[in-house]
């Protein structure tokens, strides 16, 4: 169960739009652990109206294109996760943070969605890939085993590479953050 009402949320919202108070007090008032819970709420009724304070009922699954696209998107712009799922037309910011923090840690493969219940018992499975290795020539599984050692090396090398350069990264991503809010303030 959610930990705050749709009237509760749209109850602050309101008031807050009223002028009377700003987000830190409502926070306060109110006993919410932290303002920018209720930035959120406002922001995402400004844009979306009673939507966007709703909780979905049922889960939903996003592509990993999708998912990628919404990631690249913040990458490129220096876009805030709410700036991200108000473009994408999500209610729900912490949802690109965990398929940031996924990408981040696994890759690509973190993002496909993974197949849901036990899986299967079958013996078939490995009896076929066995029989398929013993059919191969010594030279044809030596050349396998060769390719495969070439990619896990090949993987390794750019996870190290990634890991050394993660605070390059994330300074290239605060910089230029920082040149698009002030190009905003500008305008």
């Amino acid at each position: 169960m959610a930990k705050y009402s749709e009237k509760f949320k749209l109850k602050i919202v309101k008031e807050y739009l009223g002028g009377t108070l700003g987000y830190n007090l409502l926070a306060k008032k109110y006993g919410i652990s932290a303002e920018s819970q209720v930035k959120r709420w406002v922001r995402a009724y400004k844009e979306f109206g009673e939507d966007g304070l709703r909780r979905k009922g049922s889960k939903q699954v996003y592509p990993v294109k999708f998912k990628l696209d919404v990631l690249n998107f913040m990458k490129q712009t220096g876009a805030s996760y709410q700036d991200a799922a108000i473009v994408f037309k999500m209610n729900n910011p912490p949802l690109i943070t965990s398929w940031y923090k996924t990408f981040l840690e696994k890759g690509f493969e973190g993002l496909q969605e993974k197949p849901k219940g036990r899986p299967s018992m079958s013996k078939k499975d490995k009896a076929k890939s066995l029989k398929q290795e013993k059919e191969l020539s010594r030279e044809q599984q030596l050349e396998r085993e060769n390719e495969l050692l070439r990619l896990e090396i090949a993987y390794l090398k750019k996870l190290k590479a990634f890991q050394e350069n993660q605070n390059v990264f994330l300074e290239k991503h605060k910089q230029r953050w920082h040149s698009n809010s002030k190009k905003k303030d500008s305008n």
